[in-house]
């Protein structure tokens, strides 16, 4: 019998070593031409061979047969700069304020580990290593270059790593059956007024001060127009216009997500969005346009898929690092994902993953400038990645899933 856990543990100094140069060499969206080398290069130095999937994507496929489970990792940081304090904080502007590092280094680790049971695998593990998460992107447009094909899984996982959490380091989470995650749309407003003089307001039509009125305004969709249970959301992250202090703006661009469990919400949500904006706009003399640059839709957790992972898990990990979020009445995260691409092609289950506990110094959460993560949570991700295919496989070698949860 494999000791999953223990042969990760061993694997630990070569997933920090993954995790600390991907770290400090953070890229964001689909320009990850660095991290997209240096992760090809450590599969090849395991005796795999890697290829290119689409705008960044890498696919790998370990073991044979057409019986095929898909283990998934983002690859992709956050224009954000850090602020953590470590040695190897990344310095050019990017962060891994979401632990996508850990991620690929886990599924690096857990590579490694399948590589070395290759003759027990009854099936094969395709990893795909993902861009463009952040912005929503990554996972369509591998699914468009054929990820999911030749051969076509027959279950898939991802885990995601928390942060500055009452949770003990390594425990995993698994999802409850069903939506775990929210349909998103991310969307940009071009508000456009008439630039001039600071000194001469009236001359101009100011965008500025129309996209401040819209902001708040789109506040009441949330209060006034959605059920009070409701866990639909809208934020507008970054608002771009003017460049010197007595200068009216020409334009003012507001970027924003929306979130909705349901797709009636998130269809009001944006209609709602664009018509408030355009509305509020005209009330002084500016105009807004609305456009959605990317989206995904909700997250579905199929039911077979967790029950595998409540049989399996616990004894890859011991039953001590093995949560279940129905029991914890968390069945549901307020965080997008777009792994659920995967998940409505496949049947899936995402699992989440305890790396830093608040009381042990990890007191911000995911994308903060001075977020942290505790890396000793790896080789427990990379045992479950590893765990999970192998007993899935020996499982239901042969077998298809034809209906999700």
């Amino acid at each position: 019998m494999i000791d999953y856990l223990m042969e990760a543990k061993a694997l630990y100094e070569h997933m920090l070593r993954h995790r600390r140069y991907l770290h400090s060499h953070a890229e964001t969206g689909f320009d990850l031409n660095d991290t997209c080398a240096y992760v090809k290069k450590a599969l090849r130095e395991m005796g795999l061979a890697p290829k290119d999937c689409g705008r960044s994507g890498i696919v790998c496929t370990i073991g044979f047969g057409d019986t095929c489970f898909l283990l998934r990792a983002d690859m992709d940081a956050l224009p954000i700069q850090e602020e953590a304090g470590q040695a190897f904080d990344c310095q050019n502007g990017c962060m891994h304020a979401c632990g996508h590092d850990l991620h690929t280094a886990m599924l690096l680790g857990a590579a490694e580990l399948l590589k070395k049971h290759e003759k027990e695998l009854q099936g094969c593990v395709k990893l795909m290593f993902q861009p463009a998460e952040e912005t929503l992107r990554g996972a369509e447009d591998m699914i468009r270059n054929g990820v999911l094909e030749n051969p076509r899984p027959v279950g898939g996982m991802m885990l995601h790593v928390m942060t500055g959490v009452p949770i003990k380091t390594g425990t995993v989470i698994i999802s409850a059956p069903g939506v775990s995650a929210p349909e998103a749309s991310m969307f940009e407003l071009l508000v456009r007024g008439r630039g001039g003089h600071g000194a001469s307001p009236e001359e101009t039509v100011d965008p500025i001060h129309a996209a401040a009125h819209i902001l708040l305004a789109l506040q009441s969709i949330k209060a006034r127009e959605l059920p009070s249970q409701s866990g639909a959301m809208l934020t507008i992250g970054a608002v771009q216009g003017g460049e010197a202090p007595n200068v009216i703006a020409n334009q003012v661009l507001m970027r924003g997500s929306l979130r909705a469990y349901s797709a009636e919400e998130c269809d009001k949500l944006r209609r709602r969005t664009e018509e408030i904006a355009r509305m509020t706009a005209q009330t002084f003399g500016a105009t807004a346009e609305f456009h959605v640059t990317s989206g995904t839709p909700t997250l579905i957790n199929d039911r077979q898929m967790v029950e595998s992972a409540r049989k399996t898990l616990p004894g890859v990990l011991g039953a001590q690092h093995v949560l279940e979020a129905e029991i914890m009445g968390a069945s549901r995260s307020s965080g997008s994902e777009d792994f659920a691409c995967v998940s409505h092609e496949i049947p899936s289950v995402m699992l989440a993953l305890a790396a830093g506990r608040t009381e042990d110094g990890y007191t911000h959460g995911l994308h903060h400038p001075h977020t942290r993560f505790d890396e000793a949570a790896m080789p427990y991700g990379a045992a479950a990645l590893a765990g999970m295919a192998m007993h899935f496989l020996a499982a239901h070698e042969g077998a298809e899933f034809d209906t999700k949860a």
